[in-house]
């Protein structure tokens, strides 16, 4: 398939196409829209950036307007699953562009948003729903959304789904879903979990897997710099003239803030984004970047993947991943559609493990532009003290002594004083007393009753 045209889509989602001026299909929309056109399951597994929402959108779009059917209260026929806020409200966001001119209503479950709204949407029915695994289980859990009658089931970004913990959610809500249904998965990356995830929920899927057909034009660097020379470090980036717009990753949501106030404080516009903002925060902190009234977007891995900006000309990891994957989803945002972008790293001292584990994930050495690549030396930890044993119980076995008590020898005055001071509180001497109540010499017990 060469043309968008060879696959037979209705005629309103063609037009949709032309207005977005799509005409080539990707290798991933090549090979997986004419098969789940065909009804079958899918696992495809792809990159970010290859074209994978349209894969998808564009044959459950088909599908829906080509069998209708009356749309009844918590009605769901076709249920998108992705990781994080902005990738639902992306892929929500493609899904609108290529049906904008279908009758079909569709909607965004995310948390973060007024639950309330939410609740009225799902409850009036939808056609497509887009939504986070979270808040999904929330709204079936208030029973405002029946998942029984849905068609298609699609699962975007799973391995970054199961990193996040939505494991569970998934099966539960799996379980409320029909037998008899579609099921595609999209993956960047296949480990076991997921292979052993799809192959419970997949029946006879046909499998896409799409390699990167061209390297992205990244230019890499790493410095060796001390912790508190960073923010100066990164001031220099940002103040370079080659600087338009650059997103900054950071690996704790305190450590994204605090960069966020020293830019200000520099005078250079930059917006946070991380799991502590709103979800209002979090859709102003990206139009704000889109649009270039903020030139510096910090943020943490949950931008790593889903969100498609072009013209980001930096990448910069303040902090190094401790995952080496997360590092190839970061540095992806830049170099979009063909162009350019600089990924720049710091690199602290107690970062070079995870430097060491990215350039064994991606085999090749990233160039080094500041200070000097040396072997990583621990902290060197102090030989531990002895361990005290603990005396075996038995005849003759010394006692702790009493607080403000001075042992000497064993046959001291003082040793005897305390062995006194023991009897009056019911203890035994350092000189084990063998005791015989009511027996006799034999070491028979007496009775009182005559036998």
């Amino acid at each position: 398939m060469t043309q968008f045209s060879d696959f037979g889509l209705a005629r309103p989602i063609m037009q949709a196409l032309a207005d977005e001026k799509h005409t080539t299909p990707t290798p991933i929309q090549a090979e997986a829209i004419p098969a789940i056109l065909r009804d079958r399951d899918l696992l495809g597994i792809a990159q970010t950036g290859s074209g994978k929402t349209a894969a998808f959108a564009l044959p459950i779009l088909h599908r829906l307007v080509d069998t209708p059917h009356q749309r009844r209260p918590g009605d769901c026929r076709a249920l998108i699953l992705t990781p994080t806020r902005e990738l639902s409200a992306q892929v929500l966001d493609r899904f609108r562009a290529y049906g904008r001119r279908l009758n079909l209503r569709m909607g965004l479950v995310i948390g973060g948003a007024p639950m309330g709204k939410q609740k009225a949407m799902a409850r009036k029915g939808v056609d497509v729903l887009v939504a986070t695994p979270g808040r999904l289980v929330d709204l079936i859990e208030q029973k405002a959304i029946d998942l029984s009658r849905v068609e298609t089931l699609v699962l975007d970004e799973v391995d970054q789904m199961l990193d996040l913990g939505f494991i569970h959610a998934i099966r539960s809500i799996t379980q409320k879903l029909p037998t008899e249904r579609q099921s595609i998965f999209f993956s960047a990356t296949m480990p076991r979990e997921i292979a052993k995830l799809a192959g419970s929920l997949l029946q006879n899927p046909a499998r896409v897997e799409i390699a990167a057909q061209e390297r992205p034009k990244i230019d890499q660097s790493v410095r060796f710099i001390d912790k508190g020379a960073k923010a100066t470090s990164l001031l220099e980036i940002v103040n370079a003239e080659e600087f338009t717009r650059g997103l900054v990753f950071t690996r704790t949501k305190h450590g994204a803030d605090k960069v966020v106030r020293f830019l200000d404080a520099a005078g250079i516009r930059a917006h946070a984004i991380h799991g502590n903002r709103s979800q209002p925060q979090r859709e102003r902190a990206l139009a704000a970047f889109r649009s270039g009234k903020a030139s510096v977007l910090v943020a943490t891995d949950i931008a790593a993947r889903g969100i498609d900006i072009r013209d980001v000309t930096h990448v910069v990891n303040y902090d190094l991943p401790n995952v080496p994957e997360t590092y190839v989803h970061r540095i992806g945002r830049t170099a979009r559609a063909g162009a350019a972008g600089i990924a720049i790293s710091f690199c602290a001292n107690d970062e070079r493990p995870y430097l060491r584990s990215i350039e064994k994930l991606t085999r090749e050495k990233i160039t080094v532009t500041h200070g000097e690549d040396i072997p990583f030396e621990g902290p060197k930890r102090g030989r531990k003290p002895p361990r005290r044993r603990k005396p075996r119980p038995g005849n003759g076995a010394p006692k702790e002594p009493f607080k403000n008590e001075k042992r000497t020898s064993g046959n001291g005055p003082k040793v005897a004083a305390n062995d006194e001071k023991r009897k009056e509180h019911g203890e035994r001497g350092t000189t084990r007393v063998r005791r015989r109540r009511n027996r006799g010499a034999a070491g028979r017990k007496f009775s009182s009753h005559a036998g």
